[in-house]
């Protein structure tokens, strides 16, 4: 019997992650989604209270999923954007579902997988740059979002900019990663 909840809930996980990375937390739909999963939307009830905690629960599992694919390395700042980058190309619903989840919910209640996952992040930064192994002409905050802004800029371009883009996926990625190393390049910090 909880092999057969466990495969329905999964089953329920991987349908509404296609609906919600589509339409959103407002435009997903729990009649498609159990449809698409074969089930009772009784079911996503049951399992995940309602359609704003069935996002929760996927959106966390694809933050775990990424943390597990993408181990952050404060040392490798530039290696790190290219693994990045290469996550959301083979997986553009990631982007997506982070995307969905910053417009619907610029002050929701916060999902401990991002605040952890964060946390943690800006921890590695500080101490690399207090080690000297980082330079700290930016906070870790700020780095850690440049970091990340230039890792998604292929990813979150207009499509009128976009068909500007380099089609090979290896000079883009090698874009970012160049990019991010010349971010970290020592030197004096412009003004303030």
């Amino acid at each position: 019997m909880a092999r057969d909840a466990d495969r329905t809930r999964k089953r329920l996980l991987e349908a509404a992650g296609v609906e919600f990375s589509a339409l959103g937390i407002a435009g997903a739909r729990v009649d498609r989604i159990a449809e698409a999963a074969g089930c009772n939307k009784a079911m996503i009830y049951a399992y995940f209270g309602n359609k704003d905690q069935l996002f929760d629960a996927v959106f966390s599992a694809h933050v775990a999923a990424f943390i597990d694919e993408v181990p952050f390395d404060a040392p490798d700042l530039p290696g790190y954007a290219g693994r990045l980058f290469d996550r959301y190309e083979d997986h553009p619903e990631t982007l997506r579902l982070a995307t969905w989840y910053r417009l619907e919910r610029p002050r929701g209640a916060s999902l401990q997988a991002v605040v952890s996952s964060n946390q943690g992040k800006l921890e590695k930064l500080e101490h690399a740059q207090r080690e000297g192994v980082l330079p700290g002409h930016y906070t870790p905050v700020e780095l850690l979002t440049l970091v990340l802004s230039i890792s998604t800029a292929w990813a979150s371009m207009t499509p009128e900019l976009g068909v500007n883009a380099p089609v090979d996926r290896d000079r883009r990625r090698y874009t970012v990663v160049d990019a991010v190393r010349r971010l970290l390049a020592n030197g004096e910090s412009g003004s303030r």
